[in-house]
């Protein structure tokens, strides 16, 4: 976590960009093209060549009259970006669920020399189960097709994001070779932003937790725990008194429940900046005065924080309006999706946390659900949920706590 300022940055408005899509269709390398950084760096990662985990980079694009718009730093700043990148594993879905819920626009990413994909279209049904109104899809691998190819795939995918997204622009990319990254770079730009509310409670929900000390680090120069994710409304200072919820799992009287946490602000980034307070928009992190193990390996993951006393009491009882996908795609072929069940136990993606639960109860198109972990609830908050398959997770439709 360097502490550094871009002046470039300041003042400028940001957004949260996710880069989703199948595995192997470049959306790593394409990251890297638009932000100059690599995202897959962890150990497990860089050995299998896939993302496990999201992965962050924030960059800022600007615009020069010979140039056009870039990332090198030449001619005016325009926008500053925060962007995500998530697993494209059929496994890591509930990752890329987590993703999802923390950004304002995705980039779809698919290759031209493979097509559509399970993963392709279960990334497309996260979007519209979390509610993503913003999507740029990338045609890449450009390079290794013919015309005839680029112009069939093309048709395809406009034909596949369907009414929803049917304003949604396809750019044709070679990650690779660097070609109409600019044009990439050009729509981000044109992403309307969403509405920040900087007035309400602060709202801070956790996609990832993190002890970034280093083995050796002198003691007085030891980082508390770290949580990375986005700020949804509010303003969060250096210094302010700060609750996790549900907290941690501890065990007493041969009981376990979950805690709240109360700690202090230690500092804020956004991005790789460190400043005095946060707003809403773009990927952030705090550092709390917790001990560093206690955001080890994402085990902060999917709370919620805000100042004192300002956040629900966590629940196990839900309520849902929902909708129900069509189809489910990648288990050989399309599946139809059948009606949810009494008693059938289901997995919601609920902000970032990921949580398993039970229908208690089902009328039309509302259902009341037993939740085994605790969750923060908001009204009105998007939730995809998931049913076991064939051991596998699959997304079968989206609902709306009421």
């Amino acid at each position: 976590m360097a502490e550094r300022t871009n002046p470039s940055s300041e003042n400028l408005e940001t957004i949260n960009v996710g880069i989703v899509g199948h595995i192997d269709h470049g959306k790593t390398t394409l990251l890297e093209k638009l932000s100059g950084k690599w995202t897959d760096t962890h150990s497990e990662e860089l050995k299998r060549g896939i993302t496990i985990k999201l992965g962050y980079a924030d960059t800022v694009i600007y615009f020069d009259e010979k140039l056009g718009y870039n990332i090198k730093g030449k001619g005016k700043a325009i926008r500053h970006v925060s962007f995500i990148d998530a697993p494209g594993h059929e496994m890591l879905m509930a990752t890329m669920l987590s993703g999802a819920a923390i950004i304002d626009a995705a980039i779809l990413v698919i290759a031209a020399n493979e097509g559509i994909k399970p993963q392709t279209r279960e990334h497309l049904m996260a979007l519209q189960a979390k509610n993503v109104k913003n999507l740029i899809v990338v045609q890449n691998k450009i390079d290794l097709v013919s015309k005839e190819q680029a112009k069939k795939n093309y048709e395809e995918i406009k034909k596949f994001i369907g009414k929803k997204y049917e304003n949604a622009v396809v750019i044709p990319v070679s990650a690779l070779q660097e070609v109409n990254i600019d044009s990439v770079l050009e729509q981000i730009v044109s992403i309307p932003l969403p509405e920040r509310i900087k007035k309400d409670k602060p709202i801070f929900v956790v996609a990832r937790s993190f002890d970034v000390n280093r083995p050796g680090s002198n003691p007085n120069d030891l980082k508390g725990a770290v949580l990375g994710g986005v700020l949804k409304s509010g303003v969060l200072k250096e210094g302010d008194e700060i609750e996790i919820k549900p907290g941690r799992l501890i065990k007493e009287a041969n009981q376990y429940h979950y805690k709240t946490i109360t700690t202090k602000v230690r500092s804020l980034f956004r991005g790789s900046n460190k400043v005095s307070e946060l707003t809403p928009g773009g990927s952030m992190s705090i550092e709390t005065n917790l001990d560093m193990s206690l955001g080890k390996a994402d085990s902060l993951a999917g709370n919620v924080v805000s100042t004192l006393k300002n956040l629900p009491e966590p629940g196990t009882n839900l309520k849902l309006k929902y909708k129900l996908f069509d189809e489910v795609f990648g288990l050989n072929g399309h599946v139809k999706v059948e009606d949810i069940k009494p008693s059938e136990t289901l997995m919601l993606s609920i902000n970032t946390s990921i949580t398993g639960g039970v229908v208690k109860y089902i009328k039309q198109n509302l259902i009341e659900m037993s939740l085994r972990v605790p969750v923060v609830q908001f009204k009105g908050d998007s939730v995809g949920i998931a049913r076991n398959m064939n051991g596998h997770w699959r997304l079968i439709g989206r609902g709306e706590i009421v």
